[in-house]
């Protein structure tokens, strides 16, 4: 399945893993799925029986006890079981942090410029991570780079929820904000 122009990769570590046929230990078994309902048998006869039938038989929950197991065609299994993978790997939103990056002194136009920006990504459902950096001396002046993000804030209050507050990391004052759940589904 193609999302997007590339393939959908499914990890096949996340399909679970069954024990069939042989790989069965347990001396008696619960099958399920024949007529009559749940049946508790001997392993020795459910294999029998799945032979007859030219099937498998799979251990569906080997935590109980005795161990379920069911007599089904284990390719067809296996590949319903990587579809139903992959449709929900479809389904998943990805949640994308975008960075913007500003200056103490930036203009006003620059400014507005990278604040529509950041207003488009979160629109879109993205998180936007607000990087203010200081050169040299201007980290004495840390008052100017909170002022700045206080009027970030202001400004996307309508299409945005502050998740981190403006924070000094190092020489850069960081603030990460998420869309509105309102915001994010449009």
């Amino acid at each position: 399945m193609l999302e997007g122009g590339r393939r959908l990769r499914i990890d096949k570590s996340d399909i679970k893993r069954y024990r069939i046929n042989d790989q069965i230990r347990e001396p008696m078994v619960r099958l399920v799925g024949e007529e009559g309902g749940p049946q508790v048998v001997p392993t020795d006869e459910a294999m029998a029986l799945a032979k007859n039938k030219e099937m498998d038989l799979v251990e569906i929950s080997p935590d109980q006890d005795p161990p379920v197991v069911k007599i089904i065609d284990f390719s067809k299994f296996r590949f319903e079981q990587i579809k139903k993978a992959k449709e929900a790997k479809k389904k998943q939103k990805v949640i994308h942090v975008k960075e913007i990056k500003f200056r103490p002194s930036i203009d006003s136009n620059d400014y507005r410029h990278k604040v529509n920006h950041a207003r488009e990504f979160l629109e879109k459902g993205d998180k936007v991570k607000f990087t203010l950096m200081f050169r040299g001396r201007e980290i004495v002046h840390n008052e100017l780079g909170f002022k700045v993000m206080d009027n970030i804030q202001k400004d996307l209050e309508q299409s945005a929820l502050v998740e981190k507050k403006a924070s000094i990391e190092g020489r850069n004052i960081t603030m990460i904000m998420t869309p509105v759940p309102s915001m994010a589904k449009k």
